[in-house]
């Protein structure tokens, strides 16, 4: 299907909507999109290909939209699977074509591939510019966003950034593919933020180093490599990349995340919640054992403030606790407040297990915790309140 963007830019992407799960590892209930633009002007030039599971779509995409005209070449931003997994099918559907990409990209398009494609490729740098005719691209270096040889390109004519990874998200829109489709722009941030803090979450620098570089550029449009293209409101993203980057809260509000096996320390932490609620402060409760890690991430990229909760388990942590707490170490988080509270019938270990778990991070971890010995009695309760009052002041 040929389906026209703007200027010479057409959209040759496709959205896999009974997918799963992205990347083997996150749940996507809305499927997923794969981005992919052809520029047609003196020269053509394709910008990525898209996902294997795709590929029927997207090659029928690519030659309705060419209209019989010979590709020039294919740009490859970004060398994982997901947007090069149809690189060789291009190139032997267009036996012209270059291959436009970084040196470190075709080192790893060579090793996917098992081909040496090197007698087709234009090395490009930081800097470099493609001319295609009244359009251009200048490629940008955006290593580890988030893998070493990403690379954006920019469009002066039109003011696009062609963004690869960056500002994308997770999940189909109805048929719409830009961000003016949606009733509320907000709408955009929750799977955007999710997408954002568990594919590049922890290269917050590398990305506040991008966009150093954007703030240097007009940019009307940002076309990136899944979910909405920004047509309108390129700003809204940028500031949201800007705060996440920097591991800044968007919200005061406090996120509690608890495990517990025979639900006596759900029980704490839903009294903390109430506690807090009491106090005015908003709290959202989650159960590790019921909810995906990924959106337990993507909220403490969203909270300030964390209490974490769990029993003691053989000396240690409640596992799925534990697994949570390593990711969010891989994470690199920093700037929040965190708040335990242990359970445990002896030896309760798990606060300072907890603590030395987390002990790396550029975070506050509060001295005042909550044991539980067992079940709540008079003892934890008083201690919860003592908490609940230390969160609401703090």
């Amino acid at each position: 299907m040929k389906r026209h963007l703007f200027d010479t830019t057409y959209y040759v992407g496709a959205c896999h909507r009974t997918k799963t799960l992205f990347e083997n590892l996150f749940p996507i209930p809305n499927g997923m999109r794969y981005n992919s633009y052809i520029i047609k002007d003196e020269k053509t030039a394709l910008l990525d290909t898209a996902d294997e599971s795709v590929g029927e779509e997207f090659l029928e995409n690519v030659i309705d939209t060419l209209e019989g005209k010979p590709l020039d070449y294919l740009v490859v931003h970004h060398a994982e699977p997901d947007h090069s997994a149809l690189v060789l099918k291009i190139l032997n559907l267009f036996p012209a074509a270059k291959l436009v990409t970084s040196t470190q990209s075709l080192k790893y398009l060579n090793q996917f591939t098992g081909r040496d494609l090197s007698a087709r490729a234009e090395i490009v740098k930081d800097g470099d510019e493609l001319k295609l005719g009244k359009r251009s691209l200048t490629f940008i270096a955006a290593p580890m966003v988030h893998w070493p040889e990403v690379m954006v390109s920019y469009d002066k004519s039109t003011s696009t950034l062609f963004s690869a990874d960056a500002f994308g998200s997770f999940g189909c829109s109805e048929g719409n593919l830009f961000i003016s489709g949606l009733n509320n722009i907000g709408d955009w941030t929750d799977e955007a933020r999710r997408y954002y803090s568990n594919i590049v979450g922890r290269f917050g620098v590398n990305v506040t180093a991008l966009l150093k570089k954007a703030a240097a550029l007009k940019i009307d449009r940002i076309l990136p490599l899944h979910g909405l293209i920004f047509d309108t409101n390129c700003g809204f993203a940028i500031d949201k990349y800007s705060l996440w980057s920097s591991y800044s809260a968007e919200s005061k509000d406090v996120l509690i995340v608890y495990g517990s096996m025979y639900q006596n320390t759900k029980k704490a932490a839903e009294i903390l919640g109430a506690q807090l609620s009491q106090n005015g402060v908003k709290s959202k409760i989650t159960d590790v054992s019921y909810t995906d890690f990924s959106y337990i991430i993507s909220d403490i990229f969203k909270y300030e403030k964390l209490v974490f909760a769990c029993p003691t388990y053989y000396g240690g942590l409640f596992p799925r606790m534990e697994q949570l707490l390593n990711l969010v170490k891989k994470s690199a988080v920093k700037n929040r407040k965190i708040y335990l509270m242990e359970n445990g019938t002896w030896a309760v270990t798990a606060a300072k297990n907890m603590s030395d778990l987390l002990s790396d991070l550029k975070v506050e971890i509060c001295e005042n915790k909550v044991t539980v010995k067992s079940a709540c009695n008079s003892d934890s309760l008083s201690q919860i309140e003592a908490l609940a009052k230390t969160i609401s002041n703090s």
